[in-house]
């Protein structure tokens, strides 16, 4: 059976992570073309809103403060904040008092769950399977499939809308020489998306192998190290990274995530971007301070009987190969790139916290390709304010949610940025200003160009010679 909606959308959402719910959140009640509400549907395969489950170890906290909700940065007074959403939880005064700026992160999942609850036009269990231009109605054209529980089909549906928001979010990356052991069910080899759903067959492990350097991996890592027996750790932590380095955290450098260096960032060229982000990975990759103080004070406490932990921590590590040894175990090939020396570790279980790469848009967007321009690495162009560069004969928009990290920078997966950005994509939706924004956000300035533009010219500075083409 076929479900054909035939009032078109202002903007349909596909993917209910927190970029859309933001969205939807910030969209819920605004006016659109007179009194009438901005009419929004937003598509999510799975179930219910679910934030890295996985991943949800006691204790582990947000990298970012409380602030950086569904909607605070772009408008405080919304009914969808954490702090609003503490006052109907009547728990504003516990956490008064608990003076916690950085929340765990099982109370942001929860706080998400709140909103994904009560806003209209959420609708979970739908998977998006194809979008297309419709030239005759001018509207995009958006196929659906109902599923259940078990992730079959129960209907098919399609809807109409003016506008787009592409929130697919990322997926966990699992190395290639590692893939054919993670799929093999009697070898516990999982990522780290899964771990609190692998975690007692983790620990029961003789010998638990962790890889990455990121905060995964530390918070991984630590939670093994505090359930193990002391002496009897038999934990190894490898990392490809030159150390097990703390995230560039400082004021200053935070400001790497605000929407000036966003600006900065779109207004180079595409070969400075593309050398500019892998370059930046401490600023997005590196480990919380406190988890890494976390880490030593622990291993430190277990040397106070005389001994040392039996848990080996190794940077500057690759994988080059690995394989099953007797059906229970692995063997992983292993190489020091400053060494250029060679080993083989034997373990009973890998946690690989080897982060998560965009979903590509190109399947989703199989339909829509003629219409999109590329940059030189045939990837989607994207404008200032979040849009795909289309063919003018597309007269509607297609907003991108954290798949513009080659046209934005590092901001794109942080949580700070998602209300600000929201806010920006419905700004320009509505072609007014529901959510005024700040002309200046950082005390950095950013570029010289950007510099000349936007700071006044006290009475007699000198200026730097600068030369236009």
């Amino acid at each position: 059976m076929t479900a054909q909606l035939d009032a078109p959308h202002d903007l349909v959402g596909i993917g209910i992570g927190p970029f859309n719910l933001s969205l939807a959140a910030l969209a819920h009640g605004l006016p659109q073309q007179g009194a009438a509400e901005l009419a929004t549907a937003f598509y999510d395969q799975r179930r219910d809103f679910r934030w890295h489950p996985g991943l949800l170890i006691d204790g582990s906290t947000l990298q970012v403060p409380f602030l950086a909700d569904l909607v605070t940065l772009a408008d405080p007074s919304s009914p969808w904040s954490f702090l609003n959403y503490l006052k109907h939880k009547e728990r504003l005064f516990p956490f008064y008092f608990a003076e916690s700026f950085h929340i765990q992160r099982a109370e942001y999942d929860a706080y998400c769950r709140w909103v994904a609850g009560r806003l209209p036009g959420l609708h979970f269990g739908h998977q998006v399977d194809a979008v297309r231009w419709n030239p005759e109605r001018d509207l995009f054209e958006v196929d659906f499939t109902q599923v259940d529980a078990d992730g079959e089909a129960e209907a098919l549906g399609r809807t109409y809308t003016r506008n787009l928001a592409l929130g697919i979010g990322t997926a966990p990356y699992v190395p290639e020489p590692l893939r054919p052991l993670a799929e093999a069910p009697t070898v516990p080899v999982i990522h780290s998306s899964e771990y609190l759903d692998n975690r007692r067959r983790i620990l029961g492990a003789d010998h638990v192998t962790v890889i990455g350097s990121g905060q995964s991996g530390a918070e991984v890592f630590l939670d093994l190290l505090r359930s193990r027996p002391a002496g009897r750790e038999r934990l190894t932590w490898l990392a490809r990274t030159p150390s097990f380095a703390p995230m560039e955290y400082s004021k200053l450098g935070l400001e790497h995530f605000t929407p000036d260096y966003t600006r900065y960032f779109h207004s180079l060229p595409e070969p400075v971007r593309d050398r500019l982000v892998p370059a930046q990975w401490q600023l997005h990759k590196g480990i919380d301070a406190a988890t890494i103080a976390a880490i030593h004070e622990e291993l430190y406490r277990r040397t106070l009987d005389g001994g040392w932990p039996d848990a080996v921590l190794t940077p500057g590590v690759s994988v080059r190969t690995a394989g099953r040894v007797a059906t229970t175990k692995v063997e992983l090939h292993l190489e020091h790139v400053d060494q250029g020396a060679r080993s083989r570790l034997t373990t009973d279980a890998v946690v690989l916290a080897t982060g998560y790469r965009e979903r590509p848009l190109a399947p989703l967007l199989a339909g829509l390709d003629p219409y999109l321009r590329k940059d030189s690495s045939g990837r989607p162009r994207i404008d200032d304010r979040y849009r795909m560069i289309t063919d003018p004969a597309v007269n509607g928009s297609v907003f991108v949610q954290n798949g513009e990290r080659h046209t934005h920078g590092v901001g794109a997966p942080d949580l700070g940025l998602a209300a600000w950005r929201s806010a920006a994509i419905l700004n320009t939706l509505t072609g007014k200003e529901p959510y005024p924004q700040p002309t200046r956000t950082a005390f950095t300035t950013f570029g010289l160009e950007q510099r000349e533009h936007t700071r006044p010219q006290p009475a007699g500075e000198l200026l730097p010679l600068v030369e236009h083409p």
